[in-house]
């Protein structure tokens, strides 16, 4: 339970931070993020991806993807090929990023560590017999 938790709170800080990230920063920032973000997730430095299935994702048009995508191949970070795209500098990549990235990363990464969400301490629960409770005033 308590592991399950820890992701659910991942996935929230996941959403939230994307959120912010979509309203606040550069299309070329926020591709990095994405990019990194499913990397992580896979084995290899590929992506098999279209500009289009991008562009729904991150809620953009489809042309905006095609310029950030060029100016990150042209600063050497990715080589972009009719849908696949191929990380060539991944901690080029971090760097070009914004912070979000490396938030949501934290955050996945309490998970795959097994950190324990705080417990709280239990409620003490005192019964009290019917003939006391007789006695208590009335709550309302």
């Amino acid at each position: 339970m308590q592991q399950l938790l820890c992701y659910t709170k991942a996935l929230f800080t996941h959403m939230a931070q994307t959120s912010a990230c979509n309203r606040h920063h550069a299309l070329d920032q926020q591709l990095c993020r994405w990019l990194l973000l499913n990397l992580d997730r896979r084995s290899g430095n590929e992506v098999t991806v279209t500009q289009e299935r991008i562009a729904g994702m991150l809620g953009v048009r489809r042309e905006g993807v095609t310029t950030a995508a060029l100016k990150l191949q042209k600063a050497g970070l990715i080589q972009y090929r009719r849908g696949r795209i191929a990380i060539l500098d991944r901690s080029g990549l971090e760097r070009h990023s914004c912070e979000c990235y490396s938030v949501v990363r934290q955050a996945y990464d309490r998970v795959a560590r097994g950190a324990a969400v705080p417990r709280q301490a239990p409620v003490a629960r005192t019964l009290i017999p019917m003939r006391q409770a007789a006695l208590l005033p009335a709550i309302g």
